[in-house]
């Protein structure tokens, strides 16, 4: 307007409209324009005190913008070009290709993309984020996989997930591929990362998975309680991004690994997982060690050394043991139910419900935060894992009694004695329902002595009344004293399904 003020000046002096123009250094052509608009405003010189060089501009060009300015070539619809862009592995270069198609004789990129971008540009700002050295660590699951074939016969394919890792100052990338995005790969794919990087960021930003954040939330989000205590064990914290809110997130990593390893990979044919594993590490080394960063002209390694190794935190002496966490309540048989088998608790605390931390190798058991009881995990073998001081002093007496134990004793005994046993514990379903009744007779060898327990199991064996209650009313009532009819020679009585003995005749 200063420019357009002094024309106007000029002009009312009667300077010619070549010297106007060599004076303000501006074409001739330029200088006729705005005379041109000067008078269609109806402005003369001296302009008015209280018009400001806003209101000049407004009165010289009121009409400006409101009429579309003449374009040489067809122009693509921009909102669809914008909306096409939020696709997956579409590319602005895709979009003019498919635009030169339709209009051979349309724009050139370079006019393309600056016609896009003035477009654009008047829609929402986006606030730019500026990270510092060690700061933050974004983690995500590619949404695309990796065929891997598990059977070479058959070619039965399993598809593998690529979990990504970004520093955010110097966008030094980590991934690997897993099975699952379940728990214990998440977990494990984070303690690989840390390894690799050398050390632990002050943040992890994760995407809103399921894994992850059990309530998405913008400002309390729940963060799953083993991702939680992953974090505590290696000194960082996590900060969910903020719910639909891509810009956010690692989105922008996750497509570079896309296009730089999935692209890459999609000719290829894996066997293993750690053959693919294998691939992913030789594509990120060329990634972070050779490959530039545009506009930058350093590597992502040489940023990562320099801006983000120093300010890690440092490992811990020992990686994170993966740890999940179960509600269970406690039986009335004071055991608590894990994947098929069962641990031991104080009985008082029977009916109660607890917590359980499972590791590889171990189960711990909590009530209110405190530790009630610990075993070595077992197998899915529906079997029972029980410490005695765990039960009650009625349940104790018989713990250490086993089947086994029951015939050693009852041998010690005598062989009349054991082959009672025997025959009791063939007899049943199941040796464990004859287990009380020979613990039973066992037992009677205290008041009666084994002599007379002897000679008793002999008699019973003979009548064949086989339980408890007959061996003890034949001691009861000194049966065992009377002389046996026919006693066996060696004093062992002789079993066998067809002796039918004397009371069979009675």
């Amino acid at each position: 307007m200063r420019q357009v003020r002094e024309v106007l000046r000029l002009t009312t002096a009667g300077v010619g409209l070549n010297e106007i123009a060599r004076r303000v250094g501006v074409a001739p052509s330029t200088v006729r324009l705005t005379l041109k608009r000067l008078a269609t405003a109806g402005l003369r010189w001296p302009l008015p005190a209280e018009m400001t060089d806003s209101a000049l501009e407004t009165a010289l060009f009121a009409a400006a913008g409101t009429k579309q300015g003449h374009r040489r070539h067809v122009e693509p619809d921009w909102a669809e070009i914008h909306r096409e862009l939020k696709r997956k592995h579409v590319t602005l270069t895709m979009l003019w290709d498919e635009y030169i198609e339709r209009c051979p004789e349309g724009y050139r990129y370079s006019r393309f993309c600056e016609l896009y971008r003035g477009w654009a540009s008047r829609l929402s700002v986006t606030m730019r984020q500026a990270h510092t050295g060690g700061d933050k660590l974004f983690v995500d699951y590619a949404g695309d996989t990796v065929p891997v074939i598990i059977d070479r016969l058959t070619g039965q394919v399993r598809p593998a997930q690529i979990f990504v890792a970004v520093m955010g100052a110097s966008n030094f990338t980590y991934a690997e591929a897993s099975w699952t995005q379940a728990l214990a790969d998440w977990i494990g794919a984070h303690t690989r990362a840390f390894a690799a990087l050398g050390g632990v960021p002050k943040l992890l930003v994760p995407d809103n998975t399921k894994v992850a954040v059990i309530k998405a939330c913008l400002y309390e989000p729940q963060v799953n309680r083993t991702y939680a205590e992953m974090a505590v064990h290696y000194d960082t914290a996590i900060l969910p991004a903020r719910p639909r809110r891509p810009r956010d997130k690692v989105e922008v990593a996750v497509l570079i690994i896309e296009r730089w390893l999935l692209g890459r990979l999609r000719h290829r044919r894996f066997y293993s997982l750690a053959e693919l594993n294998t691939a992913i590490g030789e594509l990120l080394r060329q990634l972070n060690d050779e490959r530039p960063i545009r506009r930058l002209g350093v590597t992502r390694r040489a940023r990562f050394e320099e801006l983000d190794r120093p300010n890690l935190n440092s490992l811990p002496a020992q990686p994170y043991c993966f740890a999940e966490w179960r509600v269970r309540r406690v039986g009335v048989d004071y055991h608590v139910e894990l994947e098929g088998h069962f641990y031991s608790v104080p009985h008082r605390f029977a009916r109660s419900e607890v917590e359980v931390r499972l590791t590889p190798r171990a189960v711990e058991i909590f009530l209110k935060g405190e530790r009630i009881a610990a075993h070595l995990r077992a197998s899915s073998n529906h079997r029972h894992t029980t410490v005695p001081e765990h039960m009650p002093s009625s349940h104790r007496r018989y713990a250490d009694w086993t089947v086994e134990r029951i015939r050693r004793e009852a041998a010690s005994i005598g062989p009349a004695t054991a082959a009672l046993c025997e025959l009791i514990l063939e007899r049943r379903p199941h040796p464990e329902q004859g287990f009380r009744a020979c613990l039973g007779i066992v037992r009677l060898v205290r008041p009666f002595g084994a002599d007379r327990l002897e000679a008793a199991a002999t008699r019973a064996i003979e009548i064949g009344t086989l339980t408890y209650g007959s061996v003890r009313s034949i001691l009861d009532n000194k049966l065992d004293r009377q002389a046996a009819q026919r006693p066996p020679t060696n004093g062992v009585p002789i079993l066998h399904p067809n002796i039918r003995g004397p009371r069979y005749y009675h």
